[in-house]
């Protein structure tokens, strides 16, 4: 969403231009949410749809981008690793049979991702966290080569102040450290949107 020239690094001058960029948008939210310009009495529902890209043994590819260009659609974007991508479904009206609509745009999505994915020699693979996944498949070689995904790393590691632990506790344990934020592409999931007016805000 919206522009992305991102400067690569956000110290200094370029981090107080940030601030200043983004206390501006809000003070704009409030002014419309005030003024009346954001629509009101209405809902509406949306979903995105995050997906795995893998070769025919089942690991990970890094070929997000070139799919994307197949694609040519507007409903599927990035996501921050280069074997993970987005489907998007277009707002419905909330009622009625938004959800069958749903779910029939989804598979259409879905449809057009795995006919993509096959022409450029890759599977899509719909799962919470992919078992195949390796720690070196989490180089930076791996993230997707935009600015906001390469700023987004230097500020959440320099935030960190140190290397990325994750521990999972359950019959096993799994316990692993990391040096960027590319360990988040080991998950994806299914997200609904839902917007209603701000005369429903809280």
């Amino acid at each position: 969403m919206g522009v992305q020239d991102i400067p690569p690094d956000l110290a200094g001058e370029n981090h107080r231009q940030f601030m200043r960029r983004l206390l501006s948008d809000i003070r704009a939210l409030e002014t419309m949410l005030e003024g009346g310009l954001i629509q009101s009495k209405v809902r509406r529902i949306g979903a995105e749809q995050e997906m795995f890209l893998v070769d025919d043994g089942g690991w990970p590819v890094p070929k997000s981008m070139e799919i994307l260009r197949t694609l040519d659609d507007r409903r599927f974007t990035t996501e921050l690793g280069l074997f993970n991508l987005e489907a998007n479904v277009d707002p419905l009206t909330f009622g009625s049979d938004c959800l069958t609509k749903m779910e029939t745009q989804l598979q259409d999505l879905i449809g057009k991702a795995r006919e993509a994915a096959r022409a450029c020699g890759a599977e899509i693979v719909l799962t919470g966290i992919l078992p195949t996944i390796r720690k070196s498949d989490l180089g930076l070689e791996n993230m997707t080569p935009l600015p906001r995904y390469q700023t987004l790393n230097l500020a959440m590691t320099k935030l960190r102040g140190g290397p990325y632990e994750f521990r999972i506790k359950g019959m096993d344990e799994l316990l692993v450290k990391h040096d960027n934020v590319i360990l988040e592409t080991c998950n994806t999931s299914f997200h609904v949107h839902f917007q209603s007016g701000p005369e429903a805000v809280v």
